[in-house]
């Protein structure tokens, strides 16, 4: 796992579009045209937020572990009162190495992180009917809270999920 460079936001976007149609194909209409962006991986590149995983020197996937609190997420009722969480944004795992622990790995990281800099939770969201990441949050321990809704995604919810580390 490392920091993802400018130069790479092409790889980055053939991974996130391969899993959008992989989704897709199973009927998860989660990622379009519209998202993940170009300018959303910009961004999280600008802010030093955005992590690659790699294996033999090949890009397998992504990770967004930011500070930032999109507007979306102010109406949820967090398990937090504080504002010192980290949010996840844009997981993916190439569609050829899915199914093999890359995810987990990433979370894994993602966690250590956010334990080690001392956040009090993690908060993310997941597709409500990707029922697949639905359970793989649950699985480690995250609560599901209130949805919320991306209109250019999807007219189906998004759930918010959260994990306490203190």
């Amino acid at each position: 796992m490392r920091i993802a460079k400018i130069s790479e936001i092409p790889e980055i976007l053939s991974i996130t579009k391969a899993c959008a149609l992989y989704m897709q194909e199973k009927g998860i209409y989660q990622w379009n045209e519209h998202y993940p962006s170009k300018k959303a991986f910009e961004k999280d590149i600008k802010r030093n937020e955005l992590y690659v995983l790699e294996v033999d020197a090949k890009i397998i996937g992504t990770i967004v572990i930011s500070t930032l609190k999109d507007e979306e997420y102010n109406p949820i009722k967090w398990l937090t009162t504080e504002e010192n969480s980290v949010y996840i944004h844009r997981l993916s795992v190439s569609p050829d190495y899915q199914g093999k622990g890359f995810a987990q790995k990433m979370m894994d990281f993602a966690e250590n992180f956010a334990k080690q800099n001392n956040f009090d939770s993690i908060r993310l969201d997941t597709f409500g009917q990707n029922t697949r990441n639905m359970r793989f949050y649950e699985a480690r321990d995250y609560q599901k809270l209130d949805a919320i809704y991306f209109p250019k995604q999807s007219k189906h919810p998004f759930f918010c999920y959260e994990l306490l580390l203190k």
